[in-house]
């Protein structure tokens, strides 16, 4: 398997935080104080600031993934702006510019201000937002004063009105189209034009055009001859076409733009209107939709490969549901602008002559215009969208465009992993660039993992000061705690919440693994000797040895199955479940008598550890570290330390070596789970009438089973049921029937057993009957009310999730009125 680490040019391309960036070099700010910006240094001095950045932190980023446990081919590490990379971009934007597949075009595309770059629409963020809807008068040409009232989520842009539209079916405003209306503030005549792209419930039915600033807009000056009138320059203030607004930044002209109307009598009314507005994903900036000159790639035929590729089945997508958000989107396609105004990142290969207007895309730089000679040629400024050159990854990495011997094993991949928020961005063109390059898929399954939220659900953030640094996560809880943490909580392509709970819980997990090995490890005289002993016949082990073997081979097989199935989740939850709740919590209580026993010994600590070794095995790959150091610690008795060799049997010199665990079908028995499940359901039982009735800990209780045709089964595991029920063996009694049922005795039912404990000799039964009948009539006062709450007119009046609220109170405490119930009568009283 080759993996490879990547460092993208992302994570160096702060060509849009620059202010930070500059600062951190020692730049010095501008003598008027303003921001430093890319320009202060210009394009040569800022590129060479990138790649020491980059070699300033591409190393911290490298530890911090090794430090999460990332395990990777270290040697393998590609840079996405390395020399190999940067000629596979090169390569693939010339084959694409040599099929028609690229072109410059003049367009609308969205702009971010602050960045001045173009950037596609999955870099554009939707934010609900609280806004207004303003509604403002159109006086018509003529002097009867007719006008239409338009409405506008954005009145700075009036300023490039070029005509008003509405619906062609609209019977308002029938008589209006084909007439001229006077555009406030700048007084020139705009058409009334009949589009229906109009929303006629949309506000009035009648809406202002502006082509060059609004994409839907665009798109109805296209059809009707319309001239685009820029109001608004790169970095958002206005123009000269904003008359007397020339100069302001957009919303300073939105507010006295506003108040203009509103002194002319222009403004109608204000409405609260909420909108999706779209911010730069780089630098969470409002984009403003711009008409400009931009490369493009002819998306379509692209587009059409990559949706065969998944519905022949050559790649799936986990999970599946996914498949059809990634269809709609191919489908919907729309040509990718590729080209950007920034200076870190791969530069578009091409070149313009001066002298006679070639366009120039050569795979090598060009010295002179091949077409007329000259030598006055000039490199495009632009660079490439990130994405395109990550597009390449999966095969630009192994040589690609030489058939490298890399290329011909590793090619197609087998599995991408990734975040669903990137399956547009980066998973759907990797499948685009892969089939257009290579004519072949570059992976045959897409896995997609969700979102991690904070413990309310909310996306984190800087902003909403609720994002956590993984690194300090580590520092307090572990790196092992945070990666099961991350593993178990989530579902494939489900978002998951991270609350401190879960951290903690992950890592009492570690720490009961880590117990669990040390009682283990003191408890075999040779750990080595212990994992390579091969077990006696089934008949000659404990039915506690059967049955942690067959728990543990069956869950080897449920894990391996969901492992393949990309439920990983699911995998490490069952790991844990059997570690803690049965391995843990039964077979080493139990063993600890067994290792008592001179004849069971030897079998319990083969069992005990090799047991724990397959248990580590399963779940090296959810926490690495914490398994490796048990393992070794284990695994030490097998290795001539001496000599630093392993015995063959063990293997692997590391546990990230050794083969991952299967199942042996010879060791699942299912007689032995049943009847394990017997004997610790009655010690539950047993346990829990403890706790009911308060009784110590340390304190003995008598029990009187009847067994029925389990006696024999039960009178076998007389110690287990002694030691971990806390019985008194002298006052211990297994029959197949009991003479007569003991008086004032606990009666438990588990599995056809019956079992009473005398009560006189648990409690004080005076003191307890007096407890139980307080408690028992606070339980019914507590029913009787809740009953007469939901039955009264609150059920249909109050909200549905406090209504919901008092139903599963009322529950509990009818399910508690029942217990106590049972407890009163249990006590002699009826």
């Amino acid at each position: 398997i080759a993996v490879h680490y990547m460092i993208d040019k992302a994570l160096a391309a702060r060509s849009v935080a620059t202010d930070e960036l500059l600062a951190e070099a020692g730049f010095t700010p501008p003598p008027d104080k303003r921001p430093l910006t890319r320009w202060d240094l210009g394009r040569e001095q800022f590129i060479k600031l990138g790649w020491a950045w980059r070699a300033r932190y591409g190393g911290i980023i490298k530890w911090q993934h090794a430090r999460l446990g990332a395990s990777c081919d270290w040697e393998r590490e590609r840079f996405t702006l390395d020399e190999g990379l940067s000629r596979a971009v090169r390569e693939a934007f010339v084959r694409l510019y040599e099929r028609g597949l690229v072109y410059k075009g003049k367009r609308m595309i969205n702009w971010c201000p602050r960045c001045l770059t173009a950037i596609s629409d999955l870099e554009v963020e939707h934010e609900e937002e609280a806004g207004s809807l303003w509604y403002v008068r159109y006086h018509l040409t003529g002097d009867d004063g007719e006008y239409i009232v338009v409405a506008t989520t954005r009145p700075e842009t009036i300023l490039g009105d070029t005509a008003v539209a509405v619906h062609p079916h609209d019977a308002r405003y029938a008589d209006s189209v084909g007439r001229y209306a006077i555009l406030p503030v700048l007084w020139r005549t705009i058409p009334i034009i009949a589009d229906e792209a109009v929303d006629q419930a949309f506000g009035t039915g009648a809406v202002k055009v502006t082509p060059a600033h609004d994409p839907t807009d665009y798109e109805i000056a296209q059809r009707h001859n319309l001239p685009a009138i820029e109001a608004m320059n790169p970095e958002g203030t206005m123009n000269e076409n904003a008359g007397p607004y020339n100069g302001l930044d957009r919303y300073e002209c939105r507010r006295r733009l506003i108040e203009q109307l509103q002194r002319e009598g222009l403004l109608v009314k204000i409405e609260p209107h909420s909108s999706a507005i779209g911010h730069c994903q780089r630098c969470g900036t409002i984009v403003e939709p711009r008409i400009s000159e931009q490369w493009f790639v002819s998306a379509k035929p692209l587009a059409e490969a990559a949706l065969a590729a998944v519905a022949d089945g050559r790649i799936r997508i986990v999970p599946e549901h996914f498949t059809k958000v990634y269809n709609h989107w191919l489908e919907n396609i729309r040509d990718w602008n590729i080209s950007r105004q920034l200076w870190w990142g791969h530069r578009i290969p091409v070149w313009y002559c001066r002298d006679c207007g070639e366009v120039i895309v050569p795979r090598q730089d060009p010295t002179s215009c091949p077409k007329c000679g000259g030598s006055k040629i000039e490199q495009d400024p632009d660079i490439l969208d990130t994405w395109f050159s990550s597009g390449l990854w999966p095969f630009s990495t192994l040589g690609w465009p030489d058939q490298t011997p890399d290329l011909a094993y590793f090619y197609p991949t087998s599995v991408l992993e990734t975040g669903y928020d990137i399956l547009f961005f980066w998973v759907a063109r990797m499948i685009m660039m892969g089939l257009a390059m290579t004519d072949n898929i570059p992976f045959d399954t897409v896995y997609l993992h969700g979102m991690i939220r904070d413990e309310k659900g909310e996306k984190m953030s800087k902003t909403k000061g609720n994002a956590v640094d993984p690194l300090d996560l580590m520092e307090e809880f572990g790196t092992d705690a945070l990666r099961f943490a991350l593993a178990t909580g989530s579902t494939p392509g489900s978002d998951m919440k991270l609350p401190p709970t879960k951290l903690q819980d992950a890592r009492n997990f570690a720490n009961k693994l880590w117990n669990a090995a040390r009682l283990i490890l003191m408890n075999l005289d040779d750990p080595g000797a212990a994992l390579q002993r091969e077990l006696p016949s089934a008949a000659a082990l404990t039915l506690a040895d059967r049955w942690i073997l067959s728990r543990a081979h069956r869950l080897t097989a449920e894990v391996n199955r969901l492992m393949a199935s990309y439920e990983f989740g699911e995998a490490g939850r069952q790991i844990y479940d059997f570690l803690w709740s049965e391995f843990c919590d039964w077979y080493l209580e139990i063993a600890k008598s067994q290792l008592r026993s001179p004849a069971l010994k030897a079998s319990t600590q083969a069992i005990m550890a090799q047991v724990l070794e397959r248990t580590l095995r399963l779940l090296h790959p959810f926490m690495p570290f914490v398994t490796e150091e048990i393992w070794q610690r284990l695994a030490r008795g097998t290795r001539n330390e001496e000599r630093g060799t392993r015995n063959e049997e063990r293997g692997a010199a590391s546990i990230m070596l050794a083969p991952y665990p299967t199942a042996d079908e010879r060791f699942c028995d299912a007689a032995a789970e049943e009847q394990m499940g017997l004997v610790m359901e009655l010690i539950r039982s047993i346990r829990n009438a403890r706790a009911e009735f308060g009784v110590e800990p340390a304190k003995r209780i008598e029990a009187l089973i009847a067994a029925g045709p389990a006696k024999d089964l039960l009178a076998a595991q007389t110690e287990t049921l002694v030691t971990l029920a806390r019985l008194d063996p002298a006052k211990l009694r297994i029959a197949a029937t009991l003479p007569e049922k003991p008086k004032q005795a606990l009666s438990l039912l588990v599995g056809g057993v019956e079992c009473y404990l005398p009560l006189a000799a648990m409690v004080d039964l005076a003191a307890e009957r007096a407890r139980t009948e307080k408690e028992l009539a606070a339980a019914q006062a507590d029913v009787a009310r809740g009953e007469k709450l939901l039955a009264s007119d609150f059920a249909s009046k109050a909200p549905a999730a406090i209504v919901e609220k008092e139903r599963e109170k009322l529950a509990a405490n009818r399910q508690r009125l029942a217990q106590l119930e049972m407890r009163w009568k249990s006590l002699g009283r009826q």
